[in-house]
């Protein structure tokens, strides 16, 4: 075999067991078992001991033991128990039924634990009787005698060069699969003895001997310490092997050879805790305690004993020894029975011992062959329970203790020292070391302890099977019990379970550390989560070119793995061209994909490629922003301070984000009850597109509403200002739009500012064909609208009124448009840049009711009951309209009436007025506009003009109808509805200020040319107009003159009320007329005409012509004839 043929080095390895000759072997009965082999007739004579010089004290005893022992003897008569050597330690220490048997008396002496309980000379005695028994030539055809059977069965062994020793190394070797019972009983015999004494094991004395010097772990001079039991001398070896693999300044490095030697030692001795006699003595007092139960053979002892390596009750001197042992498994997997018993057959299928491109020292690294195998796991590949029990067994035993991996030792001292002192135990110094890995760059850990750190988890994957990790299954253990009760123990979707319960109030402060530590690793290495390797291997392999599970490359690291999945998961419709299918994950991955950045949203620390970027900016912009979600947050807050790199990466997150809200998982678990109630049908898509985040928006101040959700959802609005692209819906609809009417414009608001002017040009200018598309339009609605919601999400707007805010409407809440009406109601003591961009947000409001948030939010239910049919931009108008219905809401009809209060300011505010009225402004009005810059708001200058020229019937016919209507409008804009005006008119004598007396006037002059003017005469006589007037047109007076003749009319009965109202207002006239005489001809004419008794006026005029003409006749006649007198003179 070719695992034995190295007829160099093998016969040097510790299994290479130096029996050179045996002439018949003493005894092998068992105790109590069958009859033992002859003993040897002819004992061979010991090699010359020149060394051998004992103290002179015992010096005949000695002598008479050598003699003994080297005096040809009787095969039936020679018997350690006859020795006088030995004969008082064997009559103390040995029971009487042993003493026959000189292997038995062999094996009862020399597991004494203390040295001295035998005498030097029965130590010296049985020195050379073992010394005799290794070295006797016919030792390997006595054991070709008493394994013949087992020898023809295993195929390596027989095929085995013969005296040379291979064979008894090949037998020691397939112990486990002896099955003859007295070639199992020599096996273990031999192998007790052996391994008693370094000296007796061949070759290893000449391969250590320098070793042993240098490292003082002993002397081995023959005859200066003749004991028994030297397992010191190797427990100093080994110790000093994984100490060296623990240093980087090697002093007194071992040999290659030697290390050899002392790992096959350990090999040999891996399935009886007795072969190891250091940790056998180090251990005895332990093993009772803990494992008095537990049948010697197999590696079941050391198992037990390292199961119970951290309880209090274990002495210390024990679990060094323990450690050690470990340390040396880690180095040599073989070292470990159980593991290579249960393993075996899946080393050799797996080719995991196999790999001739690996030095020897690496392949049989525990860490390799647990890469191997889990490999074989991740594929599919068929390894037994039994295996993966005890790679189970030793992925947690490299978890609980740093120390079993040299690498963690020799790159992480300094973190170890200065941060984890003292947590040795149960995996907290991994858990330490995990912690400072993922703090900040002022704590951070040196490059090749990360490394380390990354290596161990990868080879422990404590992913597949949480309680790997010992510290984090504690922590966790009561969050497992409560939030993922409904998952099987063990199973790999506990650790996602955890991960969706962070920050919840199901997590425990214990399990969040220890979980974030952990996962902070595994995020690094996308094959560590066993699901997500599973399910996207394949798309992987096809899209990304990756290797094996535990094959790396420099062209795609573990770590750019999961970036190029994400990449092919969200960008299918990116550049305006649909990717094949064939280059589009499953679905199945997909899922998975998503899975993964909801968790690493979570924690900025989490998203390597993030942490990495963003290192610098997260240290100036955000080291106060500690709490959850904040750091993230603070990035996208502060996207155009940061530098490029780290602005990319922000900005694809964000997109990402935009797409699939539900990657924000804080988000989402705050938002919870207002999706249940009213987003519960896009909340259910497995695949979001930017419904859910919509949704939100538009139920942001529902009562299900909280203020973490509010919050959350604001600043994602706000975030999306910066860039059109983090609104997906916005972005997948207007993408071709943008590109070719607004190339160049990154921010959204700018964006949406061209395209809406773009859309208006069209409209204005009855384009025949829109440029933006009909998809474009229907987003960039929803974004106008959502973004009149909140003032900040106008940056235009909110960065010129910020000082007005602060001084003006310091306690009022941004949302529900509340600002903005603040705003606008104290629009007078504006700044005048912030007054400015009032004016035109009112202006394109007044233009477009939809998006005026306030009057859409207060009157939604009356628009549904009123205007279900009107048009978007004709709402306020149909509100007005209905504004005096009895089934008009209040609160609406006040809004309403701050509106035309607001139309009344500026023409330019009632789009009506300004069509109807665009030939008339500028032929009578334009001293007015002249004073005016485009900016400045008139204060209802033109208005008042308009209204004096409609009195004086010179407006065009167009204009007389939006006029009429809205002089019934201002007077209908108070609260009380012309209620002030009516206490003016009533109390116009009071009245001392001379321009307050002519406005009054003015209004009643007004209030002559037609009813709607006067609100209060008007609402007293609207039934009065509808019985007796409802065919006159109104307009010019008629529906007043047509009043005031059922007035005279005594057949006619007005209302009480209206004919009160309209007898004051005759009476107003008149004293109107008194105190406010015409101030030309036209004014004179005016009020002629407009009056009620104009007939009787004109009829005076026209008798008192008459008079005057016939008065002119006769003085005409008188003239001439005194004239023609004085000519006839």
């Amino acid at each position: 075999m070719a695992a034995y043929r190295y007829p160099q080095l093998l016969p040097l390895l510790l299994s290479c067991v130096c029996l050179c000759g045996f002439g018949s072997v003493l005894g092998l009965k068992a105790v109590s078992g069958p009859a033992e082999l002859p003993n040897p007739p002819n004992p061979p004579n010991p090699p010359v001991l020149r060394a051998v010089n004992p103290p002179a004290k015992d010096a005949p005893a000695a002598a008479a033991a050598a003699a003994g022992a080297s005096q040809p003897r009787r095969a039936t008569s020679w018997k350690l128990s006859e020795e006088a050597a030995c004969r008082e330690d064997l009559s103390r220490l040995c029971p009487k039924h042993t003493w026959s048997n000189n292997l038995a008396v062999l094996e009862c002496l020399q597991d004494r634990r203390e040295e001295s309980e035998i005498s030097p000379d029965c130590n010296h005695l049985l020195w050379n009787y073992k010394l005799n028994l290794t070295t006797d030539p016919k030792f390997e055809s006595v054991a070709m005698e008493v394994c013949k059977s087992t020898i023809s069965e295993i195929k390596e062994c027989n095929e085995e060069e013969r005296g040379r020793g291979y064979l008894v190394s090949c037998l020691v070797d397939h112990r486990a699969n002896v099955s003859e019972y007295q070639c199992n009983q020599y096996i273990t015999k031999m192998t007790s003895i052996v391994f008693s004494d370094y000296r007796l094991i061949c070759g290893f004395t000449d391969k250590c001997k320098e070793d042993i010097n240098s490292l003082r772990c002993g002397s081995i001079n023959v005859g200066q310490k003749d004991v028994h039991s030297q397992g010191e001398v190797i427990s100093c070896l080994e110790k000093a092997l994984v100490r060296e693999a623990e240093q980087q300044d090697h002093v007194h490095p071992i040999k290659e050879e030697c290390k050899r030697a002392i790992l096959r030692v350990a090999e040999l001795s891996s399935d009886d805790f007795h072969l190891d006699r250091h940790l056998y003595f180090s251990c005895r007092a332990d093993r009772e305690r803990f494992c008095r139960n537990t049948p010697a053979g197999e590696g079941k002892v050391y198992k037990c004993l390292f199961n119970h390596k951290f309880e209090e009750a274990m002495s210390e001197k024990c679990r060094d020894a323990l450690t050690t042992r470990q340390k040396l498994i880690s180095q040599d997997y073989k070292v470990s029975y159980t593991l290579v018993k249960a393993c075996k057959v899946e080393l050799k299928k797996h080719r995991c011992n196999l790999d001739a491109s690996l030095p020897r020292a690496r392949e049989a690294r525990l860490s390799y062959l647990l890469l191997c195998l889990e490999a074989a796991v991740h594929r599919g590949r068929p390894v037994t329970g039994e295996c993966q029990g005890e790679m189970l067994d030793y992925r947690r035993m490299l978890m609980e203790d740093f120390s079993l991996s040299p690498e963690i030792v020799l790159h992480c001292r300094t973190e170890i020292e200065a941060h984890c002192s003292g947590l040795h135990r149960k995996g907290r110094t991994l858990h330490c070391l995990m912690k400072i890995g993922r703090g900040d760059r002022s704590t951070a850990v040196d490059g090749l302890c990360q490394s380390a750190l990354q290596t161990l988890i990868q080879s422990t994957d404590p992913v597949a099977d949480y309680r790997i990790d010992r510290a984090l299954n504690e922590a966790c253990e009561s969050v497992i019990q409560t939030a993922c009760k409904h998952i099987r123990t063990g199973d790999p979707m506990i650790l996602s379970c955890l991960m969706e319960h962070l920050y919840t109030e199901k997590m425990v402060e214990d399990c969040e550390h220890r979980l974030l530590e952990l996962q902070y690793f595994i995020s690094r290495d996308w094959k560590l989560d066993p699901t997500l390797y599973k399910k996207c291997q394949g798309d992987a392999a096809r899209l990304c070119h990756t290797h094996g599970w535990n094959e790396t490359s420099e062209l795609m690291p573990p770590g750019a793995v999961f970036s190029c999945l994400y990449r092919h998961a969200y960008r299918s419709e990116e550049q305006g061209r649909r990717v094949n299918s064939t280059e589009q994950l499953s679905r199945d991955c997909k899922m998975e994909v998503q899975r993964i950045l909801r968790q690493r949203a979570l924690d900025v620390k989490l998203d390597p490629d993030l942490q990495r970027r963003c290192m610098t900016d997260l240290g100036k912009w955000c080291s106060e922003k500690t709490d959850t979600g904040q750091e993230l947050e603070c990035l996208q807050d502060h996207l155009e301070d940061l530098v490029s790199a780290c602005r990319e990466v922000v900005g694809n997150l964000t997109e990402l984000e935009s797409e699939d809200i539900q990657i924000d998982a804080l988000l989402i678990k705050a938002c919870e009850p207002v999706a249940q109630a009213y987003c519960h049908d896009v909340a259910a898509n497995q695949i979001d597109t930017g419904d859910l985040m919509e949704c939100l928006v538009q139920n942001k101040h529902q009562k299900e509403m909280n203020d973490k959700c509010t919050v959350g959802v604001t600043h994602f609005q706000l975030v999306q200002m910066k860039d059109f692209r983090f609104s997906y819906k916005f972005k997948m609809a207007c993408k071709e739009d943008v590109l070719r009417l607004c190339p160049n414009i990154k921010k959204k608001v700018d964006v949406v500012l061209c395209l809406s002017s773009t859309v208006k040009n069209d409209t204005l200018q009855e384009a025949r064909e829109q440029r933006v598309s009909l998809k474009c339009r229907k987003q960039l609605r929803v974004e106008e609208l959502e973004m009149s919601e909140d003032i900040r999400l106008e940056p235009e707007l909110y960065d010129p009124c910020k000082s007005d805010i602060s001084r003006l409407c310091p306690n009022v809440a941004f949302g529900n448009a509340q600002m903005i009406e603040c705003l606008k109601e104290q629009k007078k003591q504006l700044s005048p840049r912030c007054h400015q961009r009032i004016f035109r947000l009112q202006e394109v409001e007044m233009t477009d009711p939809e998006l005026d948030y306030q009057l859409m939010r207060v009157c939604k239910q009356m628009i549904k009951r009123f205007c279900t049919e009107a048009d978007a931009r004709n709402v306020l108008q149909c509100l007005k309209q209905n504004k005096n219905s009895e089934l008009m809401d209040p609160k609406c009809k006040q809004m309403i009436t701050k509106r035309q209060i607001t139309q009344n300011t500026d023409y330019r505010l009632n789009p009506l007025l300004r069509k109807a009225c665009r030939a008339d402004i500028p032929k009578f009005c334009q001293p007015i506009l002249n004073k005016a810059s485009d900016d400045s708001e008139l204060e209802g200058q033109v208005i008042a003009c308009l209204k004096l020229k409609y009195a004086d019937q010179k407006l065009s016919s167009d204009s007389r109808r939006p006029i009429s209507r809205l002089c019934a409008e201002e007077a209908a804009a108070q609260e009380q509805t012309g209620q002030v005006e009516e206490c003016l008119k009533v109390n116009l004598l009071k009245i001392k200020l001379e321009a307050c007396k002519r406005e009054v006037l003015n209004m009643l002059k007004e209030s002559k040319a037609d009813i709607f003017v006067d609100p209060v005469l008007h609402t007293a006589c609207a039934l009065d107009l509808k019985h007796h007037c409802a065919a006159i047109t109104p307009g010019r007076g008629r529906q007043m003159s047509c009043l005031i003749e059922a007035l005279q009319d005594k057949r006619v009965r007005l209302q009480p009320e209206c004919k009160k109202r309209l007898q004051d207002r005759i009476d107003m006239w008149s004293y109107a007329a008194k105190v406010a005489p015409a101030e030309g001809f036209s004014d004179l004419a005016a009020q002629v005409m407009t009056s009620p008794s104009k007939d009787y006026i004109l009829l005076m005029i026209a008798l008192s012509v008459c008079v005057l003409f016939l008065v002119g006749l006769l003085c005409g006649r008188i003239t001439k004839r005194v004239t023609r007198e004085l000519k006839d003179r």
